[in-house]
């Protein structure tokens, strides 16, 4: 068997598949290392008893990017639209065009009435940060295009929309203050605040947080569940030529004689590496002895970063349930939709204390505290069935509910041996909360409920902290370029022949970045390697 490579690939993430799929595409022999029994990360499906379920992300959102990468493969996916429900209490709106921003002010100043004028406010920024993604994604992302050299299509397209994108994104940048704190300019009601942001990261900044509203216009679902688009990028890998290796882990890499070893004690030699995994598993992957003959000025960028990485929080993380039911589809399109957010109370969570706050009262004190939290908090809800009938027994429906939570709390849980109950208690508690609100009925239609924490993501995915999106907002300094006007930076590490894709945290985050990331990756090592 030929070890020999022109790329490695190291996990099989959207970022890693993108990569792969284009060094494929320029000829380059290609092989994809995957951890996991199956590509896709946090963009996959999974059945149980009938029913399937999006283990991660719940939608598309193209920016731009999604859409143009799948045409310039070839790629055929069944889209459909995926309208976005926004719930608060007993009272809901349907965001289906941009005019549904004035149901959403309509039914903000129905709860908080006293605050209607800051609402109006409010809802102005939302509009104005709308604009500017307006323009940003305006057209296609031209690094999806083959025929750059179109003369008509730079000065008509490109040209003017570049002018009009470089003022776009400096008017965004300067938005760079975490959302909540901004949003005390226009109003002094942290309840007001909390149903407008609180299923936002912590720190997350009012440009990407605003544009959300923009996000969820653009939000689309592929038939067959979005574990599809990972499904159909492999297969074009390999049908291009290119392997993959499931269930297989890189645990040391030999940068001077660019070659990797897996835990199974295979090695692959490589002329460019790309690195698509958890970014703290890169350095840890490296052995001192094996860089001993870089410069001194490397080897020092190299533990610098290292240094970075493993300090660096990971981004916010999610406790999901995944709940088959005997209830109709119409049952949830009546109430929720196909896809929505929703919060059972004004109460808000910024009147709760820190969980930490809680540790020294003892773990009765944080249970009930974790009781609170989940009848306050926001949920994102999900059911595949309702934009794809076959994805669920007939008659019957999955959901899907999500909702942030911090992984140092699920991991104190889990080292104090009450993990399981710490899992039924949440089922229990999200069903009753969701059921006296919003699903009357819910929990006597209920076949089966499957939870999943922080700790689950990231046994399943490798991601540090469990995290969704990549590093936490929180970080002094990102361990990734993460500024838009300068992605192309985002690819770069300090070891020789090394590349990353899908290290980020910021608009559009998750998805689209790291196809992005993935294919300047992809563009770089075709440069170095026909150069």
């Amino acid at each position: 068997m030929n070890r020999d490579y022109d790329a490695i690939v190291v996990g099989g993430g959207i970022a890693g598949l993108t990569a792969a799929a284009y060094l494929c595409r320029s000829g380059f022999r290609t092989l994809l290392s995957e951890r996991s029994d199956h590509t896709g990360g946090l963009v996959n499906t999974f059945w149980h008893q009938g029913f399937a379920f999006d283990a991660g992300i719940r939608a598309f959102e193209d920016s731009g990017i999604i859409f143009p990468m799948l045409r310039n493969l070839g790629i055929d996916l069944q889209i459909e639209k995926n309208p976005v429900s926004v719930g608060i209490a007993d009272r809901w709106v349907r965001l289906e065009s941009r005019a549904s921003l004035r149901d959403y002010a309509a039914m903000l100043s129905t709860i908080f009435p006293e605050n209607s004028g800051d609402i109006d406010l409010i809802c102005k920024e939302i509009e104005r940060v709308m604009g500017y993604m307006d323009v940003i994604y305006g057209i296609d992302n031209p690094l999806f295009r083959d025929d750059m050299r179109d003369s008509h299509y730079l000065l008509k397209t490109l040209l003017p929309w570049l002018l009009k994108y470089q003022v776009n994104i400096s008017k965004a940048n300067k938005l760079s203050a975490p959302v909540v704190e901004y949003l005390h300019r226009f109003t002094d009601n942290g309840e007001l605040i909390d149903m407008i942001t609180q299923h936002f990261f912590k720190d997350t900044p009012t440009s990407f947080a605003l544009s959300y509203f923009s996000l969820y216009l653009d939000y689309s679902y592929p038939l067959g569940g979005t574990g599809i688009l990972a499904q159909k990028l492999s297969e074009f890998i390999e049908t291009s030529g290119g392997e993959i290796l499931t269930n297989t882990t890189v645990c040391s890499i030999d940068p001077d004689k660019n070659e990797i070893t897996t835990f199974q004690g295979d090695r692959y030699c490589y002329r460019k590496l790309v690195w698509a995994a958890d970014q703290t598993t890169l350095y840890t992957a490296l052995n001192d002895n094996q860089t001993k003959a870089a410069k001194d000025r490397s080897q020092k960028a190299i533990q610098s970063q290292h240094r970075l990485a493993s300090r660096s929080e990971g981004g916010d993380s999610v406790l999901s349930l995944y709940v088959g039911t005997k209830l109709e589809n119409d049952y949830f399109n009546g109430i929720c939709g196909a896809h929505a957010f929703y919060t059972p109370t004004t109460k808000g969570l910024s009147a709760l204390p820190s969980w930490q706050e809680m540790l020294s009262q003892g773990d009765e004190a944080l249970m009930s505290w974790l009781g609170d939290y989940i009848d306050s908090t926001t949920y994102e809800l999900s059911c595949p069935a309702l934009r794809d009938h076959s994805l669920a027994p007939q008659g019957k429906t999955g959901m899907i509910i999500s909702t942030l939570i911090d992984y140092r709390l699920v991991r104190h849980i889990d080292e104090n041996g009450d993990y399981q109950a710490f899992k039924r208690f949440c089922i229990g508690r999200i069903l009753q909360v969701l059921e006296t609100t919003a699903f009357p009925g819910l929990s006597a239609n209920v076949e089966f409920a499957i939870c999943s924490t922080p700790l689950t993501i990231e046994r399943e995915t490798g991601n540090k902290h469990g995290a969704i999106t990549g590093w936490a907002f929180t970080n002094a300094q990102m361990p990734a370029e993460n500024r838009f006007k300068s992605i192309g930076n985002a690819i770069q590490t300090p070891i020789r022949n090394v590349y990353q894709c899908g290290q980020w945290s910021f608009s559009p985050s998750g998805l689209p970045v790291s196809i992005l990331t993935g294919k300047l990756a992809a563009d770089a090592i075709k440069k170095a390697l026909d150069g």
